[in-house]
């Protein structure tokens, strides 16, 4: 059933008041006007009551009329119809086909006798055009066939608009601004008087029934429509609303917001006009009127007079929501905005759209309970609250009261049901997942995060470590108490470390590799740990469980020293000296923390080049005290060794060098006296005792790296004459001789090379070096031709440019004459003076004896 308590029927006038024992009367037309109430009989008279409402300390309303007067208007006709225009302060009363116009206080007709005839009906315009507030617009039905009048009504005069004359005859009128929604004989329709201008609405038989024609508010109106629809329409003539169903023979209408309520000869049926549905129904016999009057429902039989007195909305609402009807409830609350001030429309919506959700909640349709929590902006801490245990312990929240639902809590909600006890849990984690950053969440985070973090645990989610490493508020004690609880003891160490607490977390971890506690959230623990202390600005913790890392793993252990933060490393927090004897008992750790000094940091001490290039050695020298062979590791070492001694300029020589003496490390002595710049000793033992002529020479070129042509081809001859001073004759050294000289003829001063090579060598075999030689030798030669000509090119341009820089050239010519003696010149020799004139120089020095040239000539001769 749809069914709301929306009304109750209340008694206003009694029939004794009205009538005593005279049975014949009957009431015709009632009319309200704030607590005025009018009502027109049969017999030609009007009544005056005044209305006053009481309200019992229960709630319960009653209305007591008071008689003001009555009058007889004297014309044995019934009085059809009562308007108020209480600007006015007139009643219209129809009677006899005229509308005479009476005072509202004493009934007596106004002086001046002003009174429209020949009028049907007639209906006052609710929404007036002429903006005078001293004047009433009525609109008249007219006694003429197919005629429509409108006329303007004042305090006592009447003076007619228009005149209108319509397709049918009408037989009622409502009337809003220049628009009239009539109903004709067959059908309805708008018509704006002003224009002239028609619109068919929908056909109609008023022969079979009653029309209704109802104005409910701007520019719309309700009709009583075929097949016992009430229709909506507009004065453009289209409905916004959909249709209510009535039953087929209404007889009066009412609106009061948001119910449309209609009168029928057995009931009074109330349909919303939110939803359309049917939504209470009365049963009233005998009535013939029904009549809203500024919000307030009459209805009338033809003896009494009868209020509908609608009860709260807000009662309304929270009955819908107590029958879990939440959409019907949200429809209402919504209607109720028009009719409720805004901030108290806005604390009561608020609350409704909570309501609803939790009543979605309980039926577990979670994502509408969520959308209903997010708008009603819901405090949190109401749906956490539903979940035993969940909410921390020195959280101040007390529930809503009167309270949003009627839980205890989720076990009394879901009575026991596990499964649907993990689908509230699983939305709750969701929804708070999605609350937590943003507004909602102001004032509440400890509490939100306390209790995600509690159900992620719970429910073994893998968000909960997402949880603890970014930022959160969730409170250390509750939530260290239920994490120990769930045995999450990983999870529990995060919080530690979140809370500045890293020696705890430590310490719980530690347990966890050692298998004192059981926790396999993480089976790479170990290496976190160690990543963690890497990374740890707490030295004492980091010397603290140093040995324990390096015990459980040397080669990843070390890691805690080597891959500290650079800057940190920089400022030298953690001494290197202590730390390297520290790894004293850790041989792996050690050589990996030196390296990490010397090849990684390129830290420039030499205990430390030293200290590892020792290490190196004594593990090589181990290895092969074991076995002969040169296994991988021996290798590896070797290689390591001899980087570290060709790289390094920091390392004591000699020292090493004693070290190895007397053992097979023939190229690292070698590589040792390089470094000596004992050059021909180091050549001997790779040409002689190791007979690697390939590793001569590389000997050759990384010895000479970074330094000039001489250095190498000093050593390349060096080599060149270990080949060849061997004192045997040893073929392979003699290959290794030509080889030489063919595969680096640009090494080589050939004819320093052609002094050294035995004569007997042929042409042939040194060919490859010959070709070479010659080919660099001119190369060499073109290279400097290039340069010399380049050079002179560059400096005949810097001579032009100094020409060019001491002034304008002096061109010569046998055209040109002395100044003098104005002979031509014969040989290229002259002086000019200042004024670029030239003359001969035996003129010039003629001239020299008239001491008034001399200041001339002797700063001529400056620019001869």
């Amino acid at each position: 059933t749809m069914s709301v308590k929306a009304f109750k029927l209340v008694s206003a006038v009694e029939r004794e008041m009205l009538m005593g024992d005279k049975n014949y009367i009957n009431i015709e037309c009632i009319e309200c006007c704030g607590k005025n109430l009018y009502i027109g009989t049969n017999d030609c008279f009007i009544y005056h009551f005044l209305l006053d409402e009481k309200i019992s300390t229960a709630g319960k309303i009653t209305f007591a009329a008071t008689k003001q007067l009555h009058k007889y208007l004297g014309l044995k006709k019934p009085v059809s119809e009562l308007k108020a225009a209480s600007a006015l302060t007139r009643l219209l009363v129809l009677c006899d086909n005229t509308i005479t116009l009476v005072n509202m206080m004493n009934l007596e007709p106004v002086p001046t006798g002003a009174r429209i005839k020949g009028a049907v009906t007639f209906a006052l315009n609710e929404n007036p055009v002429s903006g005078d507030p001293f004047c009433v617009e009525v609109c008249i039905i007219s006694v003429k066939r197919r005629t429509i009048q409108m006329f303007m009504v004042f305090e006592d005069r009447v003076q007619i608009v228009k005149e209108v004359f319509t397709p049918e005859q009408p037989c009622a009128v409502a009337v809003d601004g220049y628009y009239l929604c009539l109903a004709l004989t067959t059908q309805y329709i708008i018509l704006n008087y002003n224009t002239g201008v028609s619109q068919d609405l929908f056909p109609y038989c008023s022969d079979e029934k009653r029309p209704i024609v109802k104005r409910i508010g701007r520019q719309e109106f309700l009709l009583a429509g075929p097949g016992g629809l009430g229709m909506f329409a507009t004065v453009d003539g289209i409905s916004q609303r959909a249709p209510v169903h009535w039953s087929e023979n209404v007889i009066g209408a009412a609106l009061c917001f948001p119910y449309v309520v209609a009168l029928d000869d057995e009931f009074i049926t109330v349909h919303s006009m939110l939803d359309q549905q049917q939504k209470q129904t009365l049963p009233f016999k005998e009535g013939h009127i029904l009549q809203d009057f500024e919000g307030k429902v009459i209805v009338a039989t033809n003896k009494g007079v009868y209020i509908l007195v609608p009860l709260p909305l807000e009662k309304q609402i929270q009955d819908l929501l107590a029958s879990h009807r939440v959409e019907e409830a949200l429809v209402l609350a919504k209607g109720a905005r028009r009719n409720i001030p805004k901030e108290k429309f806005q604390v009561m919506y608020k609350r409704i759209l909570q309501q609803a959700g939790f009543i979605q909640f309980a039926q577990l349709q979670f994502l509408e309970a969520k959308e209903l929590f997010r708008s009603g902006q819901l405090d949190v801490r109401e749906l956490i609250s539903l979940y035993p245990f969940l909410l921390p312990t020195s959280s101040s929240f007390i529930r809503s009261h009167p309270p949003l639902h009627e839980y205890a809590d989720l076990n009394q909600l879901t009575q026991g049901d596990q499964e649907k006890m993990t689908k509230c849990k699983r939305f709750l984690m969701s929804y708070l997942n999605e609350v937590r950053s943003t507004e909602v969440a102001n004032g509440y985070k400890e509490d939100i995060d306390t209790a995600l973090l509690k159900l992620y645990a719970e429910a073994n989610h893998e968000s909960l470590l997402d949880l603890l490493v970014s930022e959160n508020f969730c409170l250390l004690t509750d939530s260290a108490a239920w994490l120990e609880k769930h045995k999450k003891y990983f999870a529990l160490g995060l919080l530690y470390h979140y809370n500045g607490q890293d020696a705890a977390a430590l310490q719980l971890w530690v347990k966890i590799v050692d298998g004192d506690i059981q926790d396999s959230t993480r089976s790479d623990l170990y290496e976190y740990i160690v990543d963690f202390l890497t990374f740890c600005s707490d030295q004492d913790l980091v010397w603290k469980y140093s040995e324990w890392v390096l015990q459980k793993n040397e080669e990843v252990g070390v890691q805690i020293f080597t891959k500290r933060p650079l800057e940190e490393q920089e400022k030298n927090n953690i001494n290197p000296d202590d730390i390297i004897s520290c790894l004293n008992k850790y041989p792996k750790s050690r050589v990996k923390y030196l390296e990490h000094l010397v090849l990684e940091r390129n830290i420039e001490k030499e205990k430390y080049h030293t200290h590892l290039a020792v290490l190196y050695l004594e593990a090589i020298l181990q290895l092969k005290s074991v076995t002969t062979d040169n296994c991988t590791e021996t290798t590896e070492l070797l290689f390591k060794l001899r980087s570290l001694l060709q790289k390094s300029d920091l390392y004591r020589i000699h020292f090493i060098l004693d070290k190895i003496q007397g053992t097979d490390l023939h190229m690292e002595s070698a590589i040792l006296y390089g470094k000596l710049e004992e050059h021909e000793k180091a050549l001997h033992i790779l040409v002689h005792k190791l007979k690697d002529f390939h590793a001569a020479e590389e000997y050759c070129i990384w010895n000479s790296e970074n330094r000039d042509m001489q250095c190498r081809r000093r050593l390349f001859h060096m080599l060149l004459s270990v080949y060849l001073n061997s004192g045997t004759s040893d073929c392979t050294l003699v290959m290794a001789a030509v080889d030489l000289l063919n595969n680096h003829a640009a090494e080589f001063d050939a004819a320093l090379v052609l002094q050294l090579v035995p004569d007997s060598w042929s042409v042939q075999l040194l060919s490859p070096f010959l070709a070479g030689a010659v080919r660099q030798s001119i190369h060499t030669k073109r290279m400097t031709q290039t340069a010399l000509g380049l050079a002179q090119a560059e400096n005949l341009i810097y001579k032009h440019e100094k020409v060019k820089q001491k002034g304008t050239p002096i061109v010569l010519s046998d055209k040109k004459v002395c100044q003098v003696c104005q002979n031509p010149f014969c040989e290229p020799v002259f002086v000019r003076y200042p004024n670029g004139g030239m003359v001969h120089t035996h003129c010039a020095t003629n001239r020299h004896l008239n001491s008034n040239m001399t200041h001339h000539s002797s700063s001529s001769s400056n620019q001869t």
